[in-house]
């Protein structure tokens, strides 16, 4: 931990849903000997948080700013090692603070799904980012660290067996529950928003390879709705696989360049009648809300069914949520690897609030790779990671699959 700032982490959206869950995290979390600080532009309410926070954290100190105004971004990003943020839409609320981290030489972590936001990031801050030493690492969350790791996972088991290089993977939603975030909505609106208004971020969106370091991308994954001769389950889209993809990529072409590589994502229905029915309405589902999300009537009408931004499930139903992903790899010699990522938890917050929150104190600790610049959880922090959500209950493994 640094001696030479005033803070080792300090989360940025403390009082918000995601930001409250991730505080609490970190409070059971964190180190006694961790100078930990807790951000948000309403001093009232969070004050007001204080006697949420158990034990010690109730003693840690508030920082009352506003992210969007680059001078007080600055200011926050020179005063602490390592800086996370729930504060979305990113794109909105979060250029300034990534700015401000890579240029301090401050580590960074967020929850963004927004494919336009992190593309400006690499875009922009790369560069900047591994001259100063800081590890911008976005998409600490459900987006995208069981993605990223389970593929590192596999990668890792079939270089350590000799077993060749991976060139076919497809991830498989086995099981998630859990509810939807407000925030997650407001992301996908705005991005929504921009490519509607903007029609040349439509290109960057629907590419794979919009984060990769180099071009990867060669062949077609299964089809989106389909069936997996192998188990026999049908399987429609993953709502996320297209963003996650995106992160898989640049890990991907960041450890190995411009080797292909085929990679989708799915989500399991499971077998005969029901599943084939399941996959569908998926498919249609996903393809009606993305196009009444683009037309601008269509799209009020959504923004009243859907949750708000700050919003989020109660605790019975975070309580009940678990997720269970399946990453199935095959390599160019034609050996098969299974990685399996699953926790007890509601993926999209008492999850995702874990997996941010560990990401945040690996990083204000000095651990994973040497790298900087904009990373991926699986670049920056890689098993680092692996080891601390292995502690805090997740299963993250890989095995060779026998013939």
């Amino acid at each position: 931990m640094s001696e030479k700032r005033e803070f080792d982490l300090v989360l940025v959206g403390a009082t918000g849903f995601a930001g409250k869950l991730t505080a609490g995290h970190l409070a059971r979390s964190a180190p006694p000997e961790m100078r930990i600080a807790l951000a948000g532009r309403s001093q009232e309410k969070l004050e007001k948080l204080r006697p949420e926070l158990p034990g010690a954290a109730r003693e840690w100190p508030f920082l009352t700013v506003d992210i969007t105004e680059q001078d007080q971004a600055e200011d926050l990003a020179a005063r602490t090692t390592a800086v996370a943020t729930t504060v979305g839409p990113y794109a909105v609320y979060g250029r300034h603070l990534v700015k401000a981290c890579a240029h301090a030489g401050t580590h960074y972590a967020d929850l963004t799904g927004e494919v336009l936001f992190a593309h400006d990031s690499v875009t922009d801050l790369h560069e900047i980012a591994g001259a100063s030493g800081a590890k911008i690492v976005h998409s600490c969350g459900f987006d995208s660290v069981p993605s990223d790791l389970g593929v590192l996972l596999a990668d890792e088991l079939a270089e350590e067996e000799g077993a060749g290089r991976l060139v076919d993977v497809t991830l498989h939603v086995r099981s998630a529950k859990g509810g939807i975030s407000g925030g997650t909505i407001d992301s996908m609106r705005q991005q929504v928003i921009a490519m509607r208004e903007d029609p040349a971020t439509r290109t960057i969106v629907t590419d794979p390879d919009a984060l990769a370091a180099a071009r990867t991308v060669y062949g077609k994954g299964p089809a989106a709705i389909g069936k997996d001769a192998s188990t026999n389950r049908w399987h429609g889209p993953f709502f996320m696989a297209v963003y996650n993809t995106c992160i898989v990529r640049r890990s991907w072409s960041l450890n190995h360049g411009d080797a292909p590589l085929i990679y989708d994502e799915v989500m399991d229905t499971g077998r005969g009648i029901a599943g084939a029915a399941k996959a569908v309405g998926i498919g249609v589902g996903t393809l009606g809300l993305a196009a009444a999300m683009f037309a601008k009537p269509t799209r009020l009408l959504v923004d009243r069914a859907l949750p708000s931004p700050g919003e989020g499930p109660s605790d019975e139903v975070r309580e009940a949520g678990r997720f269970e992903i399946q990453i199935k790899a095959k390599t160019n010699s034609g050996a098969e690897f299974v990685a399996t990522v699953a926790a007890p938890y509601d993926p999209g917050y008492d999850g995702t609030a874990i997996m941010l929150g560990e990401s945040a104190l690996a990083l204000a600790a000095g651990e994973g790779s040497d790298r900087s610049g904009v990373l991926t959880p699986a670049t920056a922090l890689g098993s680092a990671l692996v080891e601390r959500l292995r502690e805090h209950g997740f299963t993250l493994r890989a095995e060779r699959r026998q013939a």
